[in-house]
């Protein structure tokens, strides 16, 4: 892909696989390792990732994000600039539960929070409407900063749930089938001062 100086593209992808992941446990902004396949993972991205002309990665401040950005950074040879806005949903209470724990345990909550689109709000935790909103603004800032650039965001599966769906018009998350498909690069673009889905599922990266 060719560099389109008229706009700002941003490639979004998850951070690699950590030890939560694989026990499907909620991470939020607790943080776990990458684990060794992980690793290997972030490694193979950066070669698939080469041909972008990714000029810098953004990157989530927490562990696993910044470990991953490190990771392609080697083989991408950019910089990296953390920015603490493209954490993870604070998920509070229920930090460390699986999903199925907490229907079992909390199935009247958990549907209503469901039910409450951009609303969802885990019990001690942070809006999702949030979640979105300081997402944005990182993205927007970076925008600002380095104008008609191709940026490679490592974040997390809540932010570019948020980001994608929202800039797609999708009014509810949660409860609806689930479009993104794990370990995949997503594309916004930057374009007359609005920030545009470009593109789902753009490229497999595993």
């Amino acid at each position: 892909m060719m560099p389109d100086h008229s706009l700002t593209r941003f490639g979004l992808i998850r951070h690699a696989c950590t030890e939560w992941n694989l026990a499907k446990r909620i991470q939020g902004t607790h943080d776990t390792p990458i684990t060794p396949e992980g690793k290997k993972q972030a490694q193979r991205w950066g070669r698939l990732l080469k041909s972008f002309g990714w000029t810098r990665i953004l990157s989530s401040d927490t562990g696993r994000a910044l470990k991953t950005a490190e990771l392609l950074s080697a083989t991408l040879c950019i910089p990296i600039q953390p920015e603490p806005r493209l954490q993870e949903q604070d998920w509070g209470l229920w930090t460390g539960k699986t999903v199925a724990q907490i229907r079992q345990e909390s199935p009247r909550l958990l549907a209503e929070q469901e039910a409450g689109g951009w609303g969802f709000h885990p019990p001690g935790g942070e809006v999702l409407e949030t979640v979105w909103q300081r997402s944005r603004q990182a993205l927007l800032e970076a925008v600002e900063k380095w104008p008609g650039t191709q940026i490679l965001v490592i974040t997390h599966e809540g932010v570019i749930r948020s980001l994608v769906y929202r800039f797609n018009s999708r009014k509810r998350l949660l409860n609806k089938p689930y479009r993104l498909l794990p370990w995949h690069l997503h594309l916004l673009i930057h374009e007359r001062r609005e920030l545009h889905l470009e593109e789902i599922n753009a490229l497999k990266l595993d």
